[in-house]
C-alpha cells in the first residue's frame, strides 16, 4: 500500500509486520465481504505473537498509525483491515 506520491515517509517495518499479523488472524465478515478483528482481539494477539515483541503501547500505537494510514478503519470496536491496491 505504499503510495509513490505520499509525501509521509512509509511506516517501519515493525509496522507493516502489524498489519501482516493482524490480516491472518482477522476474520472474514458478512458486511461488505470484508476482515475485522476486535480491538481487544487484536492487541491480545499482538502481545501473544512470536513475530513481533511488542509492548502494550507498542501494540497501541501501531494500530494508531494502521488506522492513520489507512490500513486499518475502526467501526464500533471491530478493526477492519483494508486490502492493499495492485
Amino acid at each position: 500500500m505504499t503510495d509513490l506520491t505520499d509525501p509521509r515517509p512509509p511506516l517501519p517495518e515493525w509496522i507493516t509486520d502489524v498489519y501482516k499479523i493482524l490480516s491472518t488472524h482477522s476474520r472474514n465478515t458478512a458486511v461488505e465481504s470484508g476482515q475485522s478483528i476486535s480491538r481487544e482481539h487484536a492487541l491480545e494477539v499482538l502481545r501473544d505473537s512470536e513475530q513481533v515483541d511488542l509492548e502494550a503501547g507498542d501494540a497501541t500505537h501501531a494500530l494508531s498509525r494502521l488506522i492513520d494510514r489507512g490500513y486499518l478503519y475502526e467501526v464500533t470496536g471491530e478493526l477492519r483491515i483494508t486490502e492493499p491496491e495492485n
